[in-house]
């Protein structure tokens, strides 16, 4: 353990001598930086660029801290259990490389939150149109040069467009908006477009205005549910941090020298490791929900 120890440090000092001040982060930084851009999906390209875009990406420095906290974190906690600086390094390790699945969750709820805004956006605006335009492809052009919209709900909406103009109805653009983004304001909108359009529907002005209504209640109810979850989520990770303390209580019951003959038992290190892993999963499950349900629906 100690050669290991040993043999980082000197690759460290020779990198540091070789690139002093700030290089040798940048060098790490750029080189985990390039094995992501090359092998990540598409997708995590897609909601990281976003996330650049709205000014939530993670700086060098962010990336430095969050490395450091979570393989500190990790090498203590497994210290704390085995009292082994192998096992240390190991979670450490192993900590350290789910740092960019953590940062992607986090790069897809700015991306799911965003898309959100979009179609809250689009919405709102195509109502509008439509009490002035009384067409609802009309409608659809105004909100597409009002430059009030950005990609990829731009991009869509002038998909719209033109399979509207294409198959001579709306019922194709609105299906494919519908599958793309399925939620609820967008399907009731469209929904009672389809019957003003269909069934040639007058006086829509009051239905209109209560699917306004309906658009900016639920906006508020998401918001408001995500400060909430938001304050929530906080509390969770406390929490399960805290259940990984619980074997200081175990070592105070026992005494630290009984635990330490106790812990070089291969069954009370299998346990040990069952419950840093079934801990793990708890925060990774929690983080996973809070980032991936936003609350939209």
């Amino acid at each position: 353990m100690e050669l290991v120890i040993m043999i980082v440090g000197i690759l460290f000092i020779y990198i540091y001598r070789k690139m002093p001040g700030n290089a040798p982060y940048k060098y790490f930084t750029e080189a985990a930086s390039n094995v992501y851009e090359k092998y990540a999906p598409y997708s995590y390209k897609v909601v990281r660029q976003k996330a650049k875009e709205l000014g939530q990406d993670y700086s060098t420095k962010q990336y430095i801290v969050q490395i450091i906290l979570f393989g500190g974190i990790a090498a203590g906690i497994a210290f704390l259990y085995f009292y082994s600086l192998l096992w240390a390094l190991a979670y450490a390790v192993l900590a350290i490389a789910v740092v960019p699945y953590v940062n992607y969750l986090k790069y897809k709820r700015v991306y799911n939150e965003y898309i959100f805004e979009e179609v809250q956006i689009y919405c709102t605006n195509v109502i509008m149109e439509f009490n002035t335009t009384q067409s609802f492809v009309k409608s659809l052009e105004g909100v597409r040069d009002s430059g009030i919209l950005e990609e990829p709900l731009l991009g869509d909406v002038k998909t719209m467009i033109d399979m509207a103009y294409a198959n001579g109805t709306i019922d194709e653009s609105i299906k494919f908006m519908n599958d793309k983004y399925p939620y609820y304001m967008v399907k009731n909108m469209h929904q009672l477009f389809l019957q003003i359009t269909n069934e040639g529907a007058k006086d829509s002005g009051d239905s209109l205005e209560n699917m306004m209504q309906d658009i900016d209640m639920l906006v508020e109810g998401v918001y408001r549910d995500k400060m909430d979850r938001a304050a929530f989520y906080k509390k969770f990770v406390t929490y399960g941090l805290a259940l990984y303390l619980l074997v200081m209580f175990m070592q105070f019951l026992l005494g630290q020298p009984s635990y330490i003959k106790m812990v070089n038992l291969w069954y009370i290190q299998i346990i040990l490791h069952a419950i840093i892993w079934i801990n793990s999963y708890f925060l990774y499950s929690g983080t996973k929900f809070y980032n991936e349900d936003i609350g939209a629906e």
